[in-house]
């Protein structure tokens, strides 16, 4: 589903790339107790899961998914120099996909 609204301000910016799942939703569902009635979050996703997951979780919560689009399909992402490697992974950039979601907290 791509929905393009370009006319909506986003009151909250969540940039979770790089991040999978639980991650990416446990913030927005962080940042959506935070935010006022009627605001809308931005978010930038890197993982996948997030295409099925942030739309469950606006439809179990009641929250409004205004915009569910795809902006890149080669985000390179560094690979962290403290996480744990051994001598066949390749420590260079990976390619992934970038996510953009708008999504609207319910009214109270």
């Amino acid at each position: 589903m791509t929905t393009l609204i370009t006319d909506c301000t986003a009151h909250h910016h969540l940039d979770t790339q790089g991040l999978i799942c639980p991650e990416p939703v446990m913030m927005l569902h962080r940042v959506i107790r935070r935010a006022d009635s009627g605001e809308v979050i931005e978010i930038l996703a890197t993982d996948p899961a997030t295409t099925r997951d942030i739309p469950n979780f606006c439809r179990h919560l009641g929250h409004e998914l205004l915009t569910q689009e795809t902006l890149d399909d080669s985000v390179s992402l560094p690979v962290d120099p403290n996480e744990i490697t051994v001598d066949s992974d390749d420590n260079s950039s990976t390619s992934h996909t970038l996510y953009r979601y708008l999504v609207k907290k319910k009214s109270a």
